[in-house]
């Protein structure tokens, strides 16, 4: 079965919660005990992802502190299931009373409802990008446990479209560094390290490309331009340049582990757009609601936390690999 709102292996992250419900949260099942965790600076963690920031981020009002329900007593991890909400503060559901039979473009309103049936469509309900303040938490608990080891991740906007006319989005990449990670990280064939990182990214709303190392660039050139020659330096083994990302085989080679996350202008747009309603007849649509013009400055953490879910899971599953 597939469980569709949960990620990872021993390490794990299951998420609920709806855009304009009572509460996004989640549960946090794996981490280890003895874990010291700073939750002033979870709070900073979900600061960068919050809403209503700047002049192209939605102008939704939340504070945006989590509260734990379980799993940490003192500040220290238990070891037992960490559990966490993020109240819903600022809702505003009947901004979107005009879109219940309604699917406007380029969003999940028509997939959900063909899916289920029946759908939330208030915000996108589940398939808003308020859910990923659940990934931010569980982001942020893993950082803390992964600095512990001597690995951090950070990433940055690599590219974001210049222009942006009057009500309309602009897209952008994100860069990602994950710094630390020794040799043998990840599980060969399917749960590559490289492929587990991707499917991370490429959940997060509006994420619509993923690349390794020198990605797409590799067609640009000959086998003999990026081969990563292996050399032994101040004791180790490791190589003269980086162009696979840190990830040979889908497990780690001890270099920095970086990526790009591209994502895709936000499809709700401030000026009137077409959609269809459910009797298939062509609705004008007006603008709406709060929403943001680019997703990139409030994604950087998002990747993040993903990241980290996904690296510290697979620290734990290394250690399973051999006695």
């Amino acid at each position: 079965m597939v469980l569709k709102n949960r990620i990872g292996n021993l390490f794990s992250l299951t998420s609920f919660g709806e855009s304009h419900g009572p509460a996004i949260g989640g549960v946090v099942d794996g981490m280890p005990a003895g874990v010291r965790i700073d939750l002033d600076q979870v709070n900073q963690e979900l600061a960068r992802r919050r809403p209503g920031q700047g002049g192209i981020s939605s102008s939704r009002k939340e504070t945006d502190e989590v509260e734990i329900l379980s799993g940490i007593m003192d500040g220290v991890t238990l070891g037992t299931p960490i559990g966490f909400i993020i109240r819903n503060r600022d809702q505003r559901p009947e901004d979107y009373d005009h879109l219940k039979d309604v699917f406007r473009p380029s969003h999940a309103d028509f997939t959900y409802q063909a899916k289920y049936g029946i759908r939330d469509h208030r915000g996108g309900g589940r398939a808003s990008a308020r859910e990923t303040v659940s990934r931010v938490v569980a982001g942020a608990l893993a950082k803390q446990a992964l600095l512990q080891l001597g690995i951090s991740i950070s990433a940055q906007a690599a590219t974001v479209v210049d222009e942006l006319p009057h009500g309309d989005t602009i897209g952008g990449v994100v860069l990602c560094a994950i710094k630390g990670v020794d040799p043998g990280i990840g599980e060969p064939v399917f749960g590559k390290l490289s492929s587990q990182l991707a499917e991370a990214m490429m959940s997060i709303p509006a994420a619509k490309g993923f690349e390794i190392g020198l990605g797409f660039d590799f067609v640009n050139h000959l086998g003999s331009e990026v081969l990563d020659k292996w050399v032994f330096q101040d004791g180790k083994i490791t190589t003269e340049t980086n162009y696979s990302g840190g990830i040979q085989g889908g497990i780690s080679n001890g270099n920095d582990i970086c990526f790009k996350v591209a994502f895709k202008p936000v499809a709700t747009l401030m000026q009137p757009v077409e959609g269809i309603d459910s009797q298939g007849n062509v609705v004008a649509i007006e603008p709406r609601g709060r929403h943001d013009a680019c997703v990139v400055p409030r994604a950087i953490p998002v990747v993040e936390a993903m990241a980290a879910i996904v690296v510290l899971d697979n620290v734990l599953l290394a250690r399973t690999s051999r006695l």
